[in-house]
């Protein structure tokens, strides 16, 4: 299989995880937050690993200078700072009516979700463009991410009003942005050499925000002993799983 071959496969997976909200209605809440948390655990290190055994390397390795992949590398946080950012800002301006069937928040949530995965797909396109093994660990590390932020995004829809139906169906179709983002990327990277090469650092400093600003304070809401031990394994899990696909290159 090409470039494209594998980057339309790995969007067309990723696209396919906004349907797993369904799962959440057959979960019982506890059983649900402990599948969660584990998934969430797993992706931090998936990320983390993604960031330092694929994607940094790579970019130190073919950017020139290596200055110029350190204010990517940084560039790449603060993006992902702004989009979070700008999301918030709209959910908490939003104003919020009783009376409303649909709250403002479902359209909140449909435009940052829409966002969010065509940069999604953007980032599988260049990782890609740059080699299939790292096309590979960065879809890995995405889908991780996904699950958990996919089950999110359900309950959201179905808990602003929408039923369970169109809640699914416009999950779905606000992940097919993501398939626009793989195109756009791979036809641009493929008449621009150095869009692959800089969205690389952006897509580690992404990932590097993500799993430290968004999912680890998350894992930190539980205190318990033995779930803080479980965490803590998941996350070695995730980054085992990078650190083996290392072997791939």
């Amino acid at each position: 299989m090409n470039v494209w071959g594998y980057s339309l496969l790995s969007v067309g997976i990723v696209s396919l995880l906004s349907l797993i909200g369904i799962v959440t209605l057959s979960l019982k809440p506890l059983t649900m937050r402990k599948v969660i948390f584990h998934m969430v655990s797993f992706a931090v290190g998936a990320l983390f690993g993604d960031a330092c055994i694929h994607l940094i390397p790579e970019t130190f390795e073919k950017i020139r200078p290596p200055l110029t992949g350190s204010f990517l590398l940084v560039g790449g946080i603060l993006i992902f700072f702004v989009l979070e950012k700008f999301v918030r800002w709209r959910h908490c301006h939003v104003p919020e009516e009783e009376h409303q069937h649909v709250h403002p928040v479902v359209t909140t949530n449909i435009v940052g979700n829409t966002a969010h995965n065509m940069i999604d797909g953007m980032l599988i396109g260049a990782s890609y463009t740059a080699s299939i093994p790292i096309g590979i660990a960065t879809t890995i590390a995405i889908i991780l991410h996904e699950i958990p932020h996919e089950m999110g995004n359900f309950s959201i829809l179905i808990h602003g009003g929408l039923p369970v139906q169109k809640a699914l169906l416009v999950n779905f179709l606000t992940a097919l942005a993501a398939v626009l983002g793989t195109v756009i990327s791979l036809l641009i990277g493929s008449h621009v050499e150095a869009f692959t090469l800089w969205l690389l650092p952006v897509t580690a400093g992404g990932f590097l925000y993500i799993a430290g600003s968004d999912l680890i304070p998350e894992l930190h809401h539980e205190v318990n002993l033995r779930t803080s031990f479980g965490q803590f394994v998941a996350i070695i899990l995730g980054v085992g799983i990078m650190a083996a696909l290392k072997f791939m290159d």
